[in-house]
């Protein structure tokens, strides 16, 4: 499909200045757009708003970028988990396209609004994280005495419906196969998710000395909660297969590997990797299943919603328990089964 073409407009519009469907906008060089006022408002208002926007992009000293970079060398960014320090370096990426120009002491929460509103044409739960990050980084940087308010406060995220998607067993162990037989990796992560109600980013987290005598050691990276997962037969094939994948290579053979799921270097984790591995399995199962039956399928499951899937087929009595979280609340939560009920059986026949 090819890009949407902008209209220059006018000629007195200054550089990377485009009309819209309903509003000027200015395109800085490193990407994303932010609105000037409607296509109605006078000419002379226009530029008068580009040229004090301009005047904050280039404002190097006390720039949003620098005030993140100082974010990312304190202590309390380097205490966060693995995960959430990748997913904020990704993050602050996206918004510096933006905002990493302009003063910190002149982002004003109606540009956070207008970013948010831009960003979620194309990904809201991006927005959202996003959102978080610019918020993280203010909150600490108010903190600090760094900047005197948070932009971010007031303003409202994209609502996000809690996920109700269950995995079908057979949905399940189609992607398995096809996952056993071209990437053996990423089988014993699915099992692992499954058999441990355990998050990606968890499994991803195991190391070998987490390999135990009593059971596989996983610790929640975002409860705090530490579990010995009790070895099954199954659980112990999985992690056969993982550490079956590291002997088979010679690069693996003659290095120190800490983690479980690791390339053939050692680096970890594999997240963006496994997805394309996750992608690649789900559509080799539908044509397959497509194939055999006819029918459609709409594998629109996620590896996350592997971990539910495992909460929703425990039949045991305590799931906070089996799943480790704090409250019932939160375990039942994740629940995505539909109950069967009994049905009203009158005296009166009909």
């Amino acid at each position: 499909m090819a890009p949407r073409k902008r209209s220059k407009g006018p000629d007195w519009l200054p550089s990377r200045v485009y009309m819209g469907k309903s509003a000027f906008e200015y395109h800085p060089p490193k990407g994303g757009g932010i609105r000037l006022g409607k296509l109605s408002e006078p000419k002379e208002i226009i530029l008068a708003k580009y040229n004090d926007l301009i005047s904050l992009m280039e404002e190097p000293t006390g720039s949003f970028s620098q005030l993140t970079r100082e974010y990312f060398a304190g202590a309390k960014f380097k205490k966060k988990k693995l995960r959430t320090k990748q997913d904020y370096t990704a993050n602050s990426e996206k918004v510096c396209k933006t905002f990493g120009n302009m003063n910190k002491h002149r982002i004003k929460p109606h540009f956070i609004r207008q970013y948010m509103d831009r960003r979620g044409v194309s990904s809201e739960y991006q927005a959202n994280r996003e959102h978080s990050f610019m918020s993280a980084v203010f909150s600490w940087a108010y903190e600090n005495g760094k900047v005197s308010f948070n932009p971010c406060k007031g303003v409202t995220k994209f609502y996000e419906p809690p996920r109700e998607r269950y995995i079908e067993d057979w949905e399940y162990y189609l992607v398995l196969e096809e996952a056993k037989i071209d990437w053996p990796l990423l089988f014993a992560a699915m099992e692992i998710s499954y058999l441990c109600a355990a998050r990606q980013g968890d499994v991803w987290d195991v190391e070998k000395p987490d390999i135990r005598k009593e059971g596989l050691y996983i610790e929640q990276g975002k409860t705090g909660v530490k579990q010995i997962k009790e070895w099954t037969p199954r659980l112990r094939a999985a992690i056969d297969v993982a550490l079956s994948v590291h002997k088979s290579s010679l690069t693996y053979l003659f290095s120190d590997k800490r983690y479980l799921f690791c390339d053939k270097k050692g680096n970890r984790p594999m997240q963006k990797t496994m997805a394309k591995w996750y992608a690649k399995a789900r559509v080799q199962a539908k044509e397959k299943y497509i194939a055999n039956t006819n029918k459609e399928w709409i594998t629109d499951f996620t590896f996350h919603d592997i971990k539910a899937k495992s909460m929703s087929d425990y039949e045991g009595s305590d799931l906070k328990h089996f799943s480790g979280h704090k409250t019932d609340a939160q375990a039942q939560s994740y629940n995505r089964k539909i109950k069967v009920t009994p049905t009203l059986k009158p005296n009166n026949p009909v």
